[in-house]
């Protein structure tokens, strides 16, 4: 759990003893790929730190795959309105690879944060870190072109391009298969 420690103090001073009473309540947890941490309907109870492998997070509207995010290793990621509003998802997560994550539940989270105020001030900082990820994807999509946004990625996360299908980076950037094939053949043609 060395890396877990390492993210947890990457935002925050944490004592010895406050890391060991919190990470005690961390399970270890592998999926498969192609299994589903969530479903629709399905009720959100953890908050998960990836170890290792890719999930996908995702909708389907009108039978199109929306991909809303990739997280690899060292993020932390939940379905988040569902968690805390504590109603049925909407969404899916799936393990793109075979994954390994450690996953928190909701219960023990208190726990953690009643306990430690380092830990607390951990899962607020980290819980901003999300809603900026969310508010600069947002504006990525009304604010740059197809191909500023397909920059964009391939620049920040170059390996998700060997990690997940083509089919679900064009989702992820707003785009039909089609037209993400259309930027790369364009590009490689400068």
């Amino acid at each position: 759990m060395e890396d877990l420690k390492k993210t947890i103090r990457s935002f925050t001073h944490v004592s010895d003893s406050d890391m060991e009473f919190g990470l005690q309540f961390y399970k270890n947890e592998v999926y498969k790929k192609g299994s589903f941490l969530i479903q629709p309907d399905q009720y959100m109870y953890n908050f998960y730190f990836l170890k290792q492998g890719c999930v996908s997070y995702y909708t389907i509207e009108e039978g199109t795959t929306r991909v809303m995010e990739f997280f690899t290793e060292g993020y932390f990621f939940t379905d988040l309105y569902p968690y805390i509003e504590e109603i049925p998802s909407e969404s899916y997560l799936e393990a793109l690879e075979d994954t390994i994550v450690y996953a928190i539940s909701k219960t023990d989270v208190q726990k953690v944060f009643d306990y430690s105020h380092a830990l607390e001030r951990f899962g607020r900082l980290s819980m901003q870190k999300t809603f900026v990820i969310n508010f600069q994807r947002i504006n990525q999509l009304r604010n740059l072109s197809n191909q500023e946004r397909y920059l964009q990625l391939l620049e920040k996360r170059p390996t998700l391009f060997q990690r997940v299908p083509q089919y679900l980076i064009a989702s992820y950037l707003g785009l039909t298969p089609v037209g993400l094939s259309k930027i790369r053949k364009r590009l490689s043609q400068k």
